[in-house]
């Protein structure tokens, strides 16, 4: 089982999938990506660590660190 806290939200072949870093399969499949940030969100969260938003070439759009130990927070207002 997979130690690391991050999660990443990337295209699967049924839709977009949840996945933790390192695990070999997905934490869970969505047919929405944004129903897949949701969920990533919320695993993100319990765990205190960072969700990275891919797009459907793969690429990172957007990430998010959650828990009070960020060593680098944001300083700017995006959401």
């Amino acid at each position: 089982m997979a130690n690391s806290k991050n999660y990443s939200v990337g295209p699967h072949d049924e839709g977009w999938q949840v996945k933790r870093d390192g695990a070999e399969r997905a934490s869970s499949v969505h047919e929405k990506k944004s129903d897949a940030v949701d969920a990533g969100r919320d695993l993100a969260k319990q765990s205190g660590g960072e969700l990275r938003i891919k797009g459907k070439d793969g690429r990172i759009q957007n990430s998010n660190t959650y828990g009070s130990k960020d060593p680098f927070p944001p300083r700017d207002t995006k959401h």
